[in-house]
């Protein structure tokens, strides 16, 4: 029975692509450590956060799972998912949706009655995205923003408010996330126009869906140099930030609307150490201030 569950779970982990959590935990972790210099807290507080960002983000990638089943289904790249393949019937994914989202408003509970409240119109936020494609080409940017809420949302669960400086922090991962969503989405194109659906690359062209994602990801930059600024950060951060540009700038170079050969080498493992590198340098700048 133990192995059942073990199995299960797993299944459910590869469902939602529970490694993906690695793309914003460490925005939030990050926030956390900002947060931390004026309003200490405690190991709960931060175990409550860790479980929060687990459950929301799991809620929000089982409903995007199940809201996109059909297509997914008729979509060659996506038909080997859970639900469309049969691992997963929709009932189960829909049972682990309410569990994860109870989870989630549960954590949220513990941290504060703010953060308790704010939590229904966060899980809106993250379920809504995943009908975007179907009327909007800035569907991306919706992507970004609902998970830029991540970083804000643990600032708040520390604080009790909302920073400027912290908002410099959430725009830069959602200029972040919405850039390589948009070089993701290069691959489904042709299946896209087929279905009608709005992606940027599917209403542009790889070529210039290209160039608003590298235009995104410099923004991202930006917005990381502006949160330095605004924080009065050690410069030893920059250094951080240097190489998160140069790692950027190889994901452009690794990608060519001709060449989509290297999208999981771009996707996986340069997105992935961005996020690692971002909250390395936030928690260096921290120990030498």
């Amino acid at each position: 029975m133990i192995e059942n569950i073990k199995e299960k779970l797993l299944v459910y982990g590869r469902m939602i692509k529970f490694s993906h959590t690695l793309f914003a935990l460490p925005f939030a972790l990050s926030a956390v450590v900002m947060a931390f210099e004026s309003h200490p807290f405690s190991l709960w507080d931060l175990f409550w956060i860790l479980l929060a960002m687990v459950g929301a983000r799991s809620a929000a990638m089982g409903f995007n799972r199940i809201a996109d089943a059909e297509m997914d289904q008729k979509n060659r790249r996506t038909a080997a998912r859970e639900i469309p393949s049969g691992i997963l019937s929709k009932k189960e994914s829909r049972l682990f949706v309410v569990a994860s989202s109870l989870v989630f408003v549960l954590s949220a509970a513990m941290l504060s009655r703010l953060c308790f409240f704010l939590s229904f119109p966060v899980l809106f936020f993250l379920f809504f995205y995943s009908y975007t494609k179907r009327f909007t080409r800035y569907c991306h940017l919706f992507l970004g923003f609902a998970i830029s809420l991540a970083p804000a949302g643990a600032w708040v669960a520390v604080t009790g408010t909302l920073s400027g400086s912290v908002v410099f922090l959430s725009l830069g991962l959602l200029a972040y996330i919405a850039g390589f969503d948009i070089l993701y989405a290069c691959q489904d194109i042709e299946f896209d126009q087929q279905e009608g659906l709005f992606s940027l690359p599917a209403k542009i062209g790889a070529k210039k869906a290209m160039r608003v994602s590298a235009l995104l990801h410099g923004m991202a930059f930006i917005f990381l140099l502006a949160m330095y600024f605004s924080f009065g950060m050690h410069p030893v951060f920059l250094i951080f930030l240097a190489v998160i540009g140069l790692l950027l700038i190889t994901e452009h170079y690794l990608v060519r609307p001709h060449d989509l050969t290297h999208i999981h080498i771009a996707f996986f493992h340069i997105n992935s150490l961005v996020s690692v590198l971002l909250f390395a340098g936030v928690l260096t700048q921290g120990l030498f201030k």
